[in-house]
């Protein structure tokens, strides 16, 4: 059950850790917000997904494995504070940071969610990390965001600078590439890796296309998808003290314009991800998840 911290204390499966078995899926739906660089949105990104989940009726869990930045677990933590301040029911994930310093402990982190969960979200540091890694290989979803720009490209591949056609991919996408592999090898899961491009309106026209080339180019190559995501508001900054979302209409006040086109952004990046609404079936179609959420 959720304690005050509004952490979850379960009892772990006997005898059935993650990774323990490999030929063991876990019961929740592992949704990994993933990439090596700061200032993509990643974390905004992770929690209107959970939120919308949860929204839909969804169990559902978030692990912040950033314990420096924690804003992830710090939005969610400022949404039960408003919650309790205003008297309001509104729905909310299970949350938790991940403090501890070895894999041991982060599988059994994940033991005490999994089973009682049905989606279990993961919003992982802008660098190179252990657990970031660990996370991604166990996904189900894995979510890369980017923003609209070449700088960010250069995460998952690098291009000619005459041509803008890819020469060779990066580090990260060769990571990703090996991992998905070795997932499929071990228990026959295929990761569905998403690129999300985020905050495409600040991007020239030319320069747009020449992103939506290269990321179609490299995505024939290693087998992702790509989907446009959150674009630059102010909103998603100013939602952020209060913990709410996009999603909860009825406590935003009026919205203008542009937060109703943003609550269609929001809607189109959640179905283009294709989660599981039967969520004993992870290969069932949830086209129709967002229609019930916004």
């Amino acid at each position: 059950m959720p304690d005050g911290t509004g952490r979850f204390q379960g009892k772990s499966a006997a005898g059935r850790r993650i990774g323990a078995d490999k030929n063991y899926m876990a019961d929740a739906h592992h949704i990994v917000f993933a990439n090596e660089k700061g200032g993509t949105g990643k974390s905004t990104t992770a929690v209107h997904v959970a939120i919308a989940l949860a929204a839909r009726g969804a169990k559902v869990a978030c692990i912040d494995l950033d314990n420096r930045q924690r804003t992830l677990y710090r939005y969610l933590e400022n949404r039960r504070e408003t919650i309790r301040r205003r008297n309001i029911e509104i729905p909310t994930p299970d949350f938790d940071v991940f403090e501890h310093d070895s894999l041991a402990r982060l599988e059994r982190l994940i033991d005490s969610y999994h089973e009682n969960h049905h989606f279990l979200l993961f919003d992982t540091p802008g660098r190179d990390d252990k657990y970031a890694r660990f996370v991604t290989t166990r996904a189900n979803t894995l979510v890369t965001p980017i923003n609209d720009s070449f700088v960010d490209f250069d995460l998952i591949g690098q291009v000619d600078p005459e041509s803008f056609k890819v020469k060779r991919l990066s580090f990260y996408a060769e990571l990703i590439w090996e991992a998905r592999k070795e997932r499929a090898k071990s228990d026959g899961v295929t990761i569905d890796w998403i690129v999300v491009r985020n905050r495409l309106q600040n991007m020239e026209a030319r320069n747009q296309q020449r992103m939506s080339d290269a990321i179609a180019e490299l995505s024939k190559r290693i087998g992702f998808r790509s989907l446009p995501g959150l674009n630059e508001r102010v909103i998603y900054r100013e939602l952020f003290p209060s913990g709410l979302t996009l999603i909860d209409k009825g406590h935003l006040g009026q919205l203008a314009t542009a937060h109703i086109v943003a609550r269609q952004e929001l809607r189109e990046l959640v179905t283009g991800l294709a989660l599981p609404v039967n969520h004993t079936d992870h290969h069932h179609n949830a086209n129709g998840l967002a229609e019930s959420l916004l």
